[in-house]
């Protein structure tokens, strides 16, 4: 058949653990991508840094994107193979390939235009933001390929290959490590980018990509016959691929809005301030690395199990991706609680950003198990076609309580940067007691029905 797991038959432990492994590693690739990235960008000025920290949540509108019709497609391709339904699984990843070239045109264009009133939200001002804009407009450049690897790794994910794109991953960290210096500095005949150079080297890294994924997704067998004319749009495709994968996107968006809303509050205190929030959330997503993967494991288990009718498998699903995360977060706050210092110095040497970085850090790690049980009630949610509910958890979470929180911590009472770091602690453990509430009641009603 061309997929490499039975998901609906095999071990759920076990497919659990060989979808999870592979893509935590891709995750762990990707997210050592952008730690050069911030590595680099710490060489060149803390302006640099600060520039890159301020970027993040503008970059993530592209990410919200990709991922939001990434995970619709998953859900979609994958409840049509569960069914059997073999040919629409081939409409549905023909259609969903120039869904997001379509999109991805729609960043380039739009991108630049918006970027500017973005950055002057944050509060970015003079080189701080001309370096913002630098990077920024090249990785707009480059959208079409982002979300063109998004669509392809969905379609892979669908049918149980989440090994491809964990190679796709690994590659690019270590072809990134040759581009970024060359791009940065020049040299062999290339002119010195500056930052912007490290956008561009993530730009190439992502077009060389699309050619490796469309090649996988071609020895997958989902493909097989297709025909150019497959790829312009069909109404009802087109719906149905919105219809899911829109709310997962503008879930997504919740988080970048959430990023907005922090940094906005945490510039407050100054670039010192920005550049030490910047370095400890990417060590925080190193922690979180292996619940990214179970994630997607979950999302695809469900999503074919469910399109076959296996709700019992379905539970099983739930409650080992939950006990199995859990526990691998437990031990992940226990390193990031004690190794805090040293991961933060390994990126900066000024002792301000460091110890903002700290503070950030030994709170935000008794945070890491509530990361596990909202991402995998979201998972399971999009899993079963309910892209509803996570979108309104996502504004509850992001927007909703942090706004008031926030402010009430920092401002009001005079906590400073310690009550931003307090308030997405409570906000996060309310956000994953309600999502896991919600999901057992979803579970309880399928289950009625029979």
């Amino acid at each position: 058949m061309g997929y490499d797991y039975d998901l609906l038959n095999q071990p759920i432990p076990g497919l659990i653990r060989k979808l999870a492994v592979p893509t935590s590693v891709g995750y762990f690739f990707n997210t050592m991508f952008n730690v050069v990235d911030t590595f680099y960008g710490g060489m060149v000025s803390t302006a640099a840094l600060a520039a890159l920290s301020l970027s993040f949540p503008v970059f993530f509108l592209i990410i919200s994107i990709g991922a939001g019709i990434s995970t619709g497609a998953t859900a979609l391709i994958g409840h049509a193979l569960g069914a059997g339904r073999r040919r629409q699984a081939h409409r549905l990843a023909a259609q969903t390939i120039s869904f997001g070239v379509l999109h991805g045109a729609l960043l380039t264009w739009i991108g630049p235009l918006l970027a500017p009133s973005l950055f002057s939200l944050l509060g970015a001002r003079g080189q701080v933001l001309a370096l913002a804009l630098d990077y920024m407009n090249a990785i707009f450049a480059g959208s079409a390929f982002f979300l063109v690897n998004y669509v392809l790794n969905s379609i892979l994910n669908a049918t149980g290959d989440s090994r491809s794109f964990r190679n796709y991953l690994v590659a690019g960290f270590f072809l990134n490590l040759l581009l970024d210096p060359w791009f940065l500095y020049g040299g062999f005949g290339l002119p010195a980018f500056g930052l912007a150079g490290v956008a561009w080297a993530t730009v190439l890294v992502q077009a060389l990509g699309n050619c490796y994924l469309l090649a996988r997704v071609v020895h997958c067998g989902v493909l097989t016959g297709f025909r150019r004319r497959e790829l312009i749009p069909q109404r009802q495709v087109y719906l149905d691929l919105a219809r899911q994968g829109f709310p997962a996107s503008l879930n997504m968006m919740t988080v970048a809005l959430g990023i907005f809303v922090i940094t906005g509050f945490v510039a407050r205190f100054g670039s010192d301030a920005v550049a030490g929030y910047g370095i400890a959330t990417r060590i925080e997503q190193i922690a979180l690395l292996p619940v990214m993967g179970m994630n997607v494991a979950t999302l695809a288990l469900v999503a074919q199990n469910h399109g076959a009718r296996q709700l019992e498998r379905v539970i099983e699903v739930i409650r080992t991706a939950l006990k199995a995360g859990a526990c691998l977060m437990a031990a992940g706050t226990a390193a990031v609680f004690i190794a805090a210092g040293p991961l933060m110095a390994l990126f900066t040497k000024d002792a301000r950003v460091i110890g903002i970085g700290v503070g950030y850090l030994r709170i935000e790690a008794f945070v890491l198990v509530a990361y596990v049980v909202l991402y995998c009630s979201v998972a399971v949610l999009q899993g079963l076609k309910r892209p509803a509910f996570p979108l309104a958890i996502g504004l509850l979470r992001q927007i909703v309580l942090p706004l008031p929180v926030f402010y009430l911590c920092a401002v009001v009472m005079d906590w400073g940067l310690l009550g931003i770091w307090w308030g997405i602690f409570a906000v996060t453990w309310i956000a994953a007691c309600v999502a896991l509430y919600y999901v057992g009641r979803t579970i309880a009603l399928l289950t009625a029905e029979g």
